[in-house]
């Protein structure tokens, strides 16, 4: 099975702030539009490996069964969801139902461009945050996922390297990502991380074909899960962070091209959350560079 990382959905409160801030930190921001039947609206990052941030906010009063919304209403911003892309969605939910693990959908959704194009696909999702929900294009992905200068960023970033979850069971999660993702995604088996009080697992997600048909980047998932019982700090954070919101996202982190000194935030690693609106985003440099 091929899915490749699809995009990272960050919820937030004020679109056009959000917009001037990712600016602000070397991203070129560009409109979405609106989501016919749903009072939302959002603006991209899209980045040369095809994936793509999603910054989505709401003008109106959000939908009782809008998980988004919700954790925007009880979490305040942040990453909250992520999407990997299949090449078609009903194919993927029985494969995925054939290995044990039961998808909702495909679901019909849409987005009005500022230009006017409206764009058309499916998703499906799993029942528990940990697992990501499928995009499946109906009008072509390059509508929705366009090529050209709008990927070029000041900044230097090229894509997203990593994605990090924090989970209840690292094997509960596996047997999800396998049935979605086949078990030679499986890089790293789970084990334990001396000192820290944590467990890890990791897979490989393949790297989209470029505009000119050449696949480039590709990601890493990494799952965490804390040993209640430890005292190690990263164990006793992961293990505070489970009971306020459950399991899911933690951050996720970007490759690019400049070394520290030449990046718009400063030489940190981490990029400031005051201006990425609560989304935990790290920086690392390509290798090589």
């Amino acid at each position: 099975m091929t899915l490749s990382l699809d995009h990272l959905v960050i919820a937030v409160a004020d679109l056009p702030r959000t917009i001037a801030d990712y600016g602000a930190l070397g991203f070129h921001v560009i409109e979405g539009g609106r989501h016919p039947g749903r009072p939302t609206h959002n603006a991209l990052v899209v980045f040369e490996d095809g994936s793509y941030l999603e910054l989505i906010a709401w003008h109106g009063q959000g939908l009782a069964d809008d998980r988004w919304w919700q954790w925007l209403q009880s979490q305040g911003e942040g990453l909250v969801d992520f999407a990997l892309h299949p090449g078609d969605v009903r194919a993927q939910v029985e494969r995925a139902r054939a290995g044990g693990l039961a998808l909702e959908g495909p679901l019909d959704g849409g987005r009005a461009r500022p230009d006017g194009e409206l764009l058309k696909w499916q998703i499906a999702r799993a029942a528990t945050p940990d697992l990501p929900f499928l995009c499946g294009d109906i009008t072509p992905r390059q509508l929705r996922v366009q090529h050209g200068a709008v990927r070029e960023h000041s900044n230097g970033v090229s894509g997203v390297a990593s994605v990090t979850l924090v989970v209840n069971s690292l094997e509960a999660t596996l047997a999800g990502y396998q049935a979605l993702l086949g078990k030679d995604a499986l890089r790293t088996a789970p084990l334990r991380l001396a000192g820290t009080g944590l467990r890890l697992a990791s897979l490989d997600l393949p790297a989209h074909a470029s505009e000119h048909g050449v696949a480039q980047g590709g990601t890493s998932l990494v799952l965490l899960e804390p040993d209640r019982d430890s005292q190690a700090e990263a164990a006793q954070a992961l293990t505070a962070l489970l009971r306020q919101r459950g399991q899911g996202l933690l951050g996720f982190a970007l490759r690019g091209r400049l070394g520290a000194e030449a990046l718009p935030w400063g030489r940190a690693a981490e990029l400031p959350r005051g201006l990425t609106h609560g989304a935990l985003i790290d920086y690392q440099r390509q290798a090589g560079l």
